[in-house]
């Protein structure tokens, strides 16, 4: 028996798609979406963390790959990211030394990689097989504005193939997840909201990947960012020095 009118729109309220469950998802062997992994307290307080960081030694910049800019700003922390390479020093920007890799940031990233792998992190040949605890050395803190976008890629400057946690705050965005040989299809869009894990690693760490849009006014209130998308990846370097 079906509705309408007034009693319709009433129960669309109550129980419209927003409400329902996001179940934990494996999108490939190795690349599991955890949404709602961040609460709006915790997200609020990275907020304030990427303020400081912004206000910092480096400040965010677009960085150049075959002299086109990046429409989307990044500050890093532990290692600076150029196209490329990675240094201690942010050469492409004014020379200064890259903040530290906190240490609260590693137990993020180590409670990330048990959300999304469970057990399996260390004993199944389906992902990523980890050599002793997750131990993330560089950060890569992305915003997005409204019109920002980023094209398919491989996060591919990096000696370790350990995994890359990826977290979302603010603005929901389109993401598209695709295999490791070619930019084109096959690939599969989601919707990555305020709050969401996303990890890749074992066979899909060199998967290649984008944002191909930001949906402006989609962030919820009480996470810090009244607009534009907060995008914090943790990764291994497998460098030293």
């Amino acid at each position: 028996m079906g509705g309408s009118g007034e009693g319709a729109r009433f129960d669309d309220a109550l129980f419209g798609e927003d409400l329902l469950p996001r179940p934990r998802r494996e999108l490939a062997p190795g690349a599991v979406w955890v949404p709602g992994f961040l609460t709006p307290t915790q997200q609020a307080w990275l907020v304030d963390r990427f303020h400081e960081w912004a206000a910092g030694p480096v400040p965010p910049r677009s960085a150049k790959i075959r002299g086109h800019e990046m429409s989307v700003e990044t500050v890093c922390l532990g290692w600076h990211w150029r196209p490329y390479a990675y240094s201690r020093d942010a050469v492409d920007v004014n020379g200064n030394a890259v903040l530290d890799m906190p240490d609260w940031m590693i137990r993020l990233g180590r409670s990330a990689i048990e959300a999304a792998y469970g057990e399996q992190a260390s004993t199944s040949e389906e992902t990523p097989h980890l050599e002793g605890d997750y131990t993330p050395d560089t950060a890569l803190v992305n915003f997005y504005d409204d019109a920002a976008r980023m094209g398919m890629h491989q996060d591919r400057d990096e000696r370790s193939r350990a995994p890359v946690v990826s977290l979302s705050i603010g603005d929901s965005c389109t993401f598209r997840f695709g295999n490791t040989q070619t930019r084109t299809k096959p690939y599969e869009d989601i919707v990555l909201e305020s709050g969401d894990l996303f990890v890749f690693g074992g066979p899909s760490r060199m998967a290649f990947h984008a944002v191909p849009a930001v949906h402006p006014g989609t962030a919820p209130a009480g996470v810090g960012l009244e607009s534009g998308r907060l995008n914090i990846t943790l990764r291994e370097t497998g460098l030293e020095g």
